[in-house]
Parts: structure tokens; sequence; C-alpha cells
């Protein structure tokens, strides 16, 4: 698979890093990674992570002033696009067509090549026109997903709360869920079915181990 991830401006850029750490897990994962102006500002302000450590966590890290870049022709095949945070200026480009540099560019064509888009806007409180532009965001083909953690997912760190909202944005792109079997009939039942990908008879007790230690920490 390969998808391209753009981190703009918008406070939260800690978001994107997650991200990417998310995607270099994921096997057969290609990433093409653009980071604006005011992204690498904001690192700078809310973390203290390096930007160096973003391009490791890429296969590829393309300057947002390159139009020529490959990422910036339709004839270059993507399976879609993250733009986490998206800021308020990134949407509104994206909702006019004014593609003025390679982040809004590589957008236009995943929109206009029918390939998924997902934004995940930052701003708060939302105005008239942020809404308006989200709306035309959206009615271009894009899927509008802010960053609202799921409480009822049992994660209790910000780290955690992440994570999950990462997995949510992958379904959302169709990334192709493992089936694995688990228990002691686990290595009998994966001989007869060709949807299973892979068998653990431990995952069961894995996971129970670790609500177990969640709940007595």
């Amino acid at each position: 698979m390969r998808l391209i991830v753009g981190i703009s401006g918008a406070s939260g850029v800690i978001m994107g890093y997650q991200m990417l750490k998310a995607l270099k897990q994921l096997p057969d994962m290609e990433v093409h990674l653009i980071i604006t102006e005011g992204a690498v500002k904001n690192f700078e302000c809310e973390t203290n992570i390096e930007i160096s450590r973003l391009a490791e966590l890429a296969d590829f890290t393309h300057s947002n002033k390159n139009l020529a870049a490959s990422i910036s022709s339709g004839s270059f095949v993507t399976d879609g696009m993250i733009i986490i945070p998206a800021s308020m200026k990134t949407v509104a480009g994206i909702a006019s067509g004014f593609a003025e540099n390679l982040l809004l560019r590589a957008t236009d064509v995943c929109l206009k090549e029918n390939r998924k888009v997902v934004l995940v806007p930052r701003e708060l409180p939302l105005s008239r026109i942020h809404l308006r532009n989200m709306l035309w965001a959206s009615e271009a083909g894009a899927v509008i997903m802010p960053f609202m953690p799921a409480f009822y997912s049992g994660e209790d760190t910000l780290e955690g709360l992440m994570g999950q909202f990462c997995g949510r944005i992958f379904d959302q792109l169709g990334y192709p869920a493992k089936v694995i079997a688990t228990g002691g009939l686990a290595p009998v039942v994966e001989r007869y079915s060709s949807t299973i990908d892979e068998g653990n008879t431990e995952l069961t007790l894995e996971g129970l181990r670790l609500i177990a230690d969640r709940a007595y920490r």
C-alpha cells in the first residue's frame, strides 16, 4: 500500500508523528511525507521531536515547494492521502482547488483520481467559513475526521487515544484487516479456512493479561 501523509501547520502536529509511527509498523506500507513550513515551526514549539526523526519514519520525504515531485502527478498511483493535522488554511486551499504547493497539489490529484483523502482538521471554535470549506472539501470527496477521542475504547492516555484514532483512519483507507485464529483449536481451524491469515493460540490469554495489567496498575 502506498500512502501520502501531509502534516500542516495547525496545532497538534504530534498527531502526525503518531500516524507515522503507526504506519511504520504496518507491513508492505510505502509512505510519502510532506511537512509544511508551519508544521516545522510547530514541532519546535509543541514537541521535543527532531524533524529528522519524521523523515526516518517515512520512505520518501518531499519538499512542500517541489511541485515537480512524483506525488504531484496522477500517473503516480497511490492508495490515498492523510493530512493530520489539517490547518484551516490547508482546508480552504483544498476546498477551492488552490494547489499552490505540493501538499495542496497532491490532495488535488488524489481527489481528481477518486482516491481516498482523509482530513483531520484542527481548529476551535469553527467559524462559518471553516464549516463551509469542510463541506466543500467533503463534497469534493474528502473524508472529514476531526480528532474526537473514543473514550469507550478503554484507552486512558493521550498516546493510546491517538493510536486508536489512527486505526479508525486505516479503516477509512481500506487497509486490509488481518484475521487471526486463536484458542486451542486454532491450528485445526486454520487448516480448513482460506480467510485466516495466521494462528496464535495465546492471543486471547495475552489480551486478558493486558487487561489485568491495566486494571491493577
